[in-house]
């Protein structure tokens, strides 16, 4: 089967989008590649496709668990098999996958990269026939890239496991030299960099200076039509703001990291069936979000850098019709972005104290917690220490970057259900109650897959449809738990801390140079960037960021608002140029020398024919061996 009969196998389309055709036939073929694919550009399917059309595995290595689970399940809805290992899965839940995984349950296979830490795991992936890897986000590889995460490193490990075994890298932004690294660090041979342009021709970057920012996104949104997303730094301010447009007449509501997994679902589908026209978010929003008639995207707060600006700015239409990104500033944001630097840097000791207080607050002793996962109240950890959580998550970061802690925070532990009983005993269940039955009943109607591996589960469809209370349907689940039924694992909202190395005395614990520094002088870079493409009112927006990312620009974009700007500008100068022309005629009612002209109004070359050709095309004038004349009767009959 060719690679296009795949896809309309089992995506039903037709063909390729642009790039995807040239990755997958790379890939294919057996070279490393590099994909570097602008935001909705269809990433996924460029690896998808190629894993079912080898024999052995492709293994995926992401650190988004959430889009991990979106991609699973979207595979096992087309008959793809997938799974997936990340740490916070419980031990029974990677019992499962790991059966499946060893006995041929699994086309794909997706792993977060704190799992190559674990040397059982990488054992087991020796017995595996493995025909192509995939790193997603590639970006967090590189010490130049803006999330760099130390655990990518070990990607290293299964190309050692797996010399010969191609390698495909992805990712939507990359600076020439993050791309030249990535390479380096994945030890690519032969490498094919295929790359679309991050041109995107439909979308108008604008950049707003204005003193009450609230007031110009009611603004834009009530002078413009469709879908649109407003990003903001803070959880507080998204409610804020979604409770301002509403009582302003525009249907909204908030999105971010801590609401429960049901509320971000219900919204986020109202949001994709236009039942809501505005979501205000954080950035927890947007990622695997393919909503294509996306019309404004505006950053009430400025980004920390152009990769996420670029990222989240992309998310307007991406159907390819007109569309805007709008950036709000004020005199106080670049002050607040260069602060934002030292905030994220705190004081090498500060971050020693930090990691030893989690983990007496974790009960780890000094040399134990190797593979360790645990929850962990980070509200409660500032409260009682007296920590701001600003400076208490970036203490945690720096930890994270120095390979010490892996913090998940917004990592989704909705509530899973597998039965663990043969299929016969449930028709001679006996001793559980009328609400039991009805529970198991809905669940095993509602959910597919249940005898073999772990399903999400919503505690409050169900209630609805046995018609009991969440509480009652939580209480059911448990009895079945207990009666050996099914294994249940309720939803937490608790962020976890994992631990892939042992606990370090805080003296021993090392914040290189290449973690401190190092990140805060790339952060630096970054920002000053960030505020150049604002505040720079004298270049080309689109094309100022095309430089960032290494991209030649052929032309002004001629649609952002600096070009705007100089195109209304050049406009109003030509009107004046006009009128100045015809007034200086007015007096020479027996034409002059063109040379004549342009000495006196000081007008030459570009301007000056621009004129010219205006007022002849027009019959305003007439030139007959280099005098001008005044078309006088087509001026009287003009009036």
């Amino acid at each position: 089967m060719t690679a296009v009969e795949t896809l309309k196998k089992y995506w039903g389309y037709d063909g390729f989008r642009p790039l995807q055709a040239e990755i997958v036939e790379s890939v294919i073929n057996g070279h490393d590649t590099l994909g570097l694919m602008p935001t909705g550009g269809g990433k996924s399917i460029t690896f998808q496709v190629p894993a079912l059309m080898f024999d052995g595995v492709t293994i995926v290595v992401t650190p988004l668990i959430s889009l991990m689970k979106d991609q699973v399940d979207n595979l096992r809805r087309r008959r793809i098999k997938a799974v997936f290992f990340h740490s916070g899965m419980s031990l029974n839940e990677r019992n499962v996958a790991r059966e499946k995984l060893m006995n041929g349950g699994a086309k794909l296979l997706y792993i977060s990269p704190e799992r190559l830490s674990n040397e059982s795991f990488l054992a087991e992936l020796r017995r595996i026939r493995v025909s192509l890897i995939v790193v997603d986000e590639a970006h967090c590889i590189s010490q130049w890239g803006y999330d760099f995460r130390p655990c990518y490193l070990k990607i290293r490990k299964i190309r050692k496991l797996k010399p010969d075994v191609p390698v495909l890298a992805l990712t939507a932004t990359a600076t020439p030299e993050v791309a030249e690294d990535i390479c380096r660090q994945l030890d690519m041979k032969d490498v094919k960099t295929l790359k679309m342009s991050f041109v995107r021709h439909n979308i108008n970057y604008i950049v707003r200076s204005c003193q009450t920012k609230i007031s110009e996104v009611l603004h834009i949104l009530l002078h413009t039509q469709g879908s649109a997303i407003v990003y903001v730094r803070s959880r507080k301010r998204t409610n804020d703001i979604a409770e301002f447009l509403r009582a302003s007449g525009v249907t909204a509501e908030s999105y971010h990291a801590g609401l429960t997994y049901d509320v971000k679902e219900e919204r986020q589908n109202r949001w994709k069936r236009d039942e809501i026209r505005v979501i205000v978010a954080t950035n927890a929003f947007g990622m695997g979000i393919d909503k294509p008639d996306v019309r404004v995207v505006i950053h009430y707060d400025m980004p920390p850098g152009l990769e996420e600006y670029y990222q989240e700015a992309g998310r307007a239409g991406r159907d390819g019709l007109t569309s805007y990104a709008v950036l709000l500033i004020n005199k106080n944001d670049k002050g607040v972005l260069r602060r934002r630097i030292s905030e994220n840097f705190p004081d090498r000791d500060i971050i020693r104290k930090i990691y030893e207080r989690i983990c007496n607050n974790l009960h780890v002793s000094v040399g134990e917690g190797y593979d360790t996962l645990k929850e962990f109240d980070l509200i409660k950890f500032c409260e009682t220490f007296g920590y701001q959580q600003r400076m208490c998550r970036a203490a945690i970061h720096l930890l994270e970057q120095a390979g010490y802690i892996s913090f998940m925070e917004e990592a989704d532990h909705r509530s899973r259900i597998m039965i663990v009983c043969h299929r016969e005993q449930l028709y001679h269940l006996n001793n559980i109650s009328d609400n039991a039955e009805h529970v198991l009943t809905a669940a095993l109607r509602e959910y597919t897959g249940l005898f073999s591996e772990y399903v999400y589960i919503s505690e409050s469809r169900l209630a609805r449809i046995v018609g009991i209370t969440e509480k009652d349907v939580y209480d059911a689940l448990l009895e079945l738990s207990r009666s050996k039924v099914m294994s249940y694992i309720p939803r937490s909202r608790m962020p976890l801390i994992y631990l892939p190395t042992s606990r370090e005395e805080p003296k021993y614990l090392q914040i290189g140079k290449d973690i401190y520094e190092k990140r805060k002088e790339i952060m630096s870079q970054r920002v000053e960037a960030m505020i150049d493409y604002a505040f720079n009112n004298s270049i080309c927006r689109e094309n100022r960021m095309l430089e960032y990312f290494g991209e030649i620009p052929q032309k002004k974009c001629g649609k952002c608002d600096t070009c705007r700007q100089k195109n209304k500008s050049s406009k109003n100068d030509t009107e004046t140029n006009i009128e100045r022309v015809l007034s200086f005629l007015n007096h020479h009612p027996n034409g002059v020398d063109l040379r004549i002209l342009s000495h006196y109004l000081l007008l030459s070359g570009r301007p000056l024919a621009e004129v010219m050709n205006f007022l002849v095309n027009e019959n305003f004038i007439s030139i007959k061996d280099g005098i001008i004349y005044r078309n006088i009767d087509v001026v009287k009959t003009s009036h």
